[in-house]
């Protein structure tokens, strides 16, 4: 009835501010603190205090908050929910617990000679997530790189950097930030950041891609018999990958050009003459072109004769 709900209200507000409570001929109302619980997000919650003989009035708060007043229900929420209440035991479950759940959370039982308060300080622990990180990057050999990592979690997590592919431990920070000076070609590649605590790890990547202008390798000179195949090859490195072209004296070759074919695969390009002839003997020059600049090598088709 609302005497006994308006009771138990009063009961309530006073035990938790830690005002002193009188029953007729009883000492001071007994209060006991019990360790601290610690939970894991999203776990439930399981809330229990003794009751004892002749009890008349229990409740369960959270802070200001009344969740359970015996067996009525004052708490909106959906994830609290009563499980025991008998002579032994008032115990209720908080679902899938969350960060705001943290706090002192209070059993206060009336009994027929004087009330008491169990309390206890649930601390909820919160896995890293990562999230803030730095987009996948292409960038020029010789920039200045700096990468970013930002996570959440509780405990606070260590986050850590490191070269994952290819994989290099020099190259690695226990901080939030990775600066990477003057960057070079070697260090391409993925990077990981690692966010943890004592719950979990998380760990994302970011890949780093770096441009630079092409290098060509030494073109080998082929000697190729009158009326045989003859195959010119070009091997190029670059990032992005390079074009190719391919010239005889002066004057640029293309491919189905008197018996000629040009194949670009890749890193490499092939110049192919399917029916050699006196006139195909010479100097030829591969350029290999990106938007950072070129580099060429020059190969010679001699006469082999049998």
């Amino acid at each position: 009835n609302n005497t006994e709900v308006m009771w138990v209200g009063i009961l309530l507000f006073l035990l938790p501010a830690g005002l002193p409570v009188r029953s007729q001929g009883e000492s001071q109302s007994d209060n006991k603190q019990m360790d601290n619980i610690t939970i894991r997000q999203g776990e439930t919650l399981f809330l229990s205090c003794s009751q004892g003989d002749f009890v008349t009035h229990t409740a369960w708060l959270n802070r200001s908050s009344i969740l359970y007043a015996g067996e009525d229900k004052w708490s909106v929420d959906s994830r609290v929910s009563l499980v025991t209440l008998n002579q032994d035991e008032f115990t209720i479950k908080i679902e899938d617990v969350d960060l705001a759940d943290e706090g002192q959370y209070i059993c206060a039982v009336q009994t027929s000679s004087r009330p008491r308060t169990t309390s206890v300080h649930i601390i909820v622990q919160v896995p890293p997530k990562i999230v803030n990180l730095s987009k996948d990057l292409v960038v020029n050999e010789g920039s200045n790189v700096t990468l970013m990592c930002l996570a959440n979690g509780k405990p606070e997590p260590a986050i850590g950097w490191r070269m994952l592919s290819p994989s290099d431990d020099s190259l690695s920070s226990d901080s939030e930030v990775l600066e990477i000076p003057f960057i070079s070609r070697y260090r391409a590649g993925v990077y990981e950041c690692t966010a943890s605590n004592d719950i979990a790890v998380d760990t994302q990547t970011v890949e780093l891609t770096v441009n630079y202008p092409p290098s060509v390798s030494d073109g080998r000179d082929v000697g190729v018999t009158l009326g045989q195949r003859g195959v010119l090859q070009c091997e190029a490195d670059a990032v992005p990958e390079a074009d190719f072209e391919w010239y005889r004296d002066d004057r640029r070759i293309f491919s189905d050009f008197d018996g000629i074919e040009i194949e670009d695969a890749g890193a490499f390009s092939k110049l192919t003459f399917f029916n050699v002839s006196e006139a195909d003997y010479g100097n030829y020059t591969c350029i290999a072109i990106n938007k950072l600049g070129s580099a060429n090598t020059s190969i010679i088709l001699y006469g082999k004769f049998q």
